[in-house]
């Protein structure tokens, strides 16, 4: 069933946009299912004066971690406002020239994916200066029914993990605006457009859509399962295929051993996933220009396939057959590694647990959060 995205709706909620000023925040996702854009919709149907850049910038042509300043968007004149770099919200400067901030940014279903947060950012500075948000809401490409990982201890609080939720958490990102927004007191003036026959057992192989990069290196709907399963060696000396074809899905590093790892990974009898031993040789970031021995993680069934779990037994396995293994340590002094705000606790590092131990204590924090979300949820299964 081909699915009407909360763009494509808008006719039908134009008196929130009436006799008002709007602000949006976007990128190259940001499109009808007609592939026309929202900033393009926007400035015809309402009042747009200004857009707001999350990370890789507003046409998505920034890699991971790149700053940027302000500048001027040439096919409208709108002002584009950089919210990723010092100041992650809205400024009350940048919201004076506005009355409501749209967003409209396909998610990817993962805790530590940076446009949650800046779009709760956004909230909270809609709240404090009493503007309105608007959620155009989008599917979740992993489905809306399987929940995976740990609650985040707020200790270990930052902009890839900011609220106690789990790594993979079921919600669309209007859910996701609304959970937000509610459990942990926003309050903000929130209004989110709903799709049209989107089902919670759909993950978007189930859609008559094409995938548009959300961000560089999730460049289809698949690698948003592999994501879940291997964005953790971002915070280790592990390559998680990044300068390479398949980022995410293809991970490991000059000394790997892809053999014994393949073997011990087979034990587990994982369901909907098999390994294959790959060599590749980034050419950007971690081990840029060598030779690497790796693994090609192939996913047979997306229903069936658990990739925090996968995660989880691979940050066990690893340092068991890899002297070489490392954690990144702090980039300041006094702070938390990359790996433990990636995964929200410090379960493989200060406060080394059992994998038997990590698993069950996810099993308990995935419980917990499918009661709580559920009265948040908009679609049907």
């Amino acid at each position: 069933m081909k699915i009407k995205l909360g763009i494509d709706q808008i006719d039908q909620y134009l008196h929130i946009f009436e006799n008002k000023r709007v602000g949006l925040m976007t990128n190259p996702t940001g499109m009808n299912s007609k592939l026309e854009s929202t900033i393009n919709i926007l400035h015809k149907k309402t009042n747009l004066v200004s857009l707001f850049a999350p990370e890789h910038g507003i046409r998505g042509e920034l890699q991971a971690g790149v700053h940027f300043n302000d500048y001027v968007d040439e096919q409208t004149d709108c002002k584009v406002y950089s919210v990723y770099g010092k100041s992650k919200a809205p400024s009350s400067d940048m919201l004076k020239e506005v009355d409501v901030i749209c967003f409209d940014i396909q998610d990817v279903g993962a805790r530590f994916y940076t446009f949650i947060y800046s779009m709760a950012y956004a909230m909270m500075a809609c709240s404090k200066h009493n503007k309105t948000f608007v959620v155009f809401d989008r599917p979740n490409p992993l489905g809306g029914l399987k929940v995976e990982g740990h609650l985040l201890d707020l200790a270990y609080r930052s902009f890839v993990g900011y609220y106690p939720i789990v790594q993979r958490y079921g919600l669309t990102i209007g859910e996701l605006a609304n959970y937000f927004n509610d459990v942990f007191n926003i309050g903000c003036d929130l209004k989110v457009i709903p799709m049209q026959g989107w089902k919670r057992h759909m993950t978007f192989n189930d859609l008559k859509m094409p995938w548009i990069f959300p961000s560089p290196n999730i460049p289809t709907a698949l690698t948003t399962f592999h994501y879940l399963a291997t964005c953790y060696f971002e915070g280790t000396n592990v390559s998680e295929g990044r300068g390479t074809t398949k980022p995410f899905q293809m991970f490991g590093a000059p000394w790997f051993h892809a053999d014994q790892m393949i073997d011990a990974l087979n034990k587990l009898q994982l369901k909907g996933v098999m390994f294959r031993k790959v060599y590749f040789t980034p050419t950007f970031s971690k081990h840029k220009d060598q030779l690497c021995e790796g693994i090609d993680i192939l996913i047979t069934d997306v229903d069936t396939f658990e990739p925090v779990k996968l995660g989880m037994h691979l940050l066990d396995l690893i340092p068991k057959y890899h002297l070489e293994f490392e954690v990144i340590k702090p980039f300041k002094k006094g702070r938390k590694c990359m790996l433990e705000f990636l995964l929200g606790h410090g379960y493989f590092t200060d406060n080394k647990k059992d994998i038997d131990v990590i698993l069950k204590e996810m099993e308990k924090d995935q419980k917990q959060f499918i009661q709580m979300k559920g009265k948040y949820h908009l679609y049907d299964e």
